[in-house]
């Protein structure tokens, strides 16, 4: 019997990502001290500048959560924001030199990282969970 299918999709998603965030956090983040809302900040910044409160948003989380986020960024010197615009309040965050470096860095480690959660599916099969997800989300991917 297919017992997958009397567990919630929410569930099911849950169990993944916690597996995933877990795996990541350990063995990428945790080694180059970034925490996980950090990752997904520098990860939604190399998509395009954004304000604090686009960022907020896409992370869900309020825009003071996020302040903090783009602050300790910048402390590092991974993302920058003008100190003024031309219009508007905004202040978009964009990726610094080193910022585009450490994805860079970071992004085939978390590649890793997935694969050893994902271990029991083939190729195809993760190519197939990537596609369905990115369908189910709305997303557009970059892969």
């Amino acid at each position: 019997m297919e017992t997958f299918r009397d567990e919630p999709l929410g569930y099911l998603l849950h169990r993944v990502t916690a597996a995933l965030r877990a795996e990541v956090a350990a063995t990428v983040l945790e080694p180059s001290e970034l925490a996980a809302p950090e990752y997904l900040c520098l990860r939604m910044l190399a998509q395009s500048p954004k304000s604090n409160a686009q960022l907020a948003r896409e992370a869900q989380v309020s825009p003071q959560a996020m302040n903090k986020v783009v602050l300790a960024l910048q402390d590092r010197g991974l993302v920058a924001r003008p100190a003024t615009v031309s219009s508007g309040r905004s202040l978009p965050a964009t990726l610094t030199r080193e910022g585009v470096t450490m994805l860079a860095r970071l992004d085939p480690e978390v590649a890793e990282a997935e694969n050893r959660v994902l271990a029991e599916l083939d190729e195809h099969d993760r190519r197939e969970l990537r596609r369905l997800l990115v369908a189910a989300g709305g997303v557009v991917s970059r892969r």
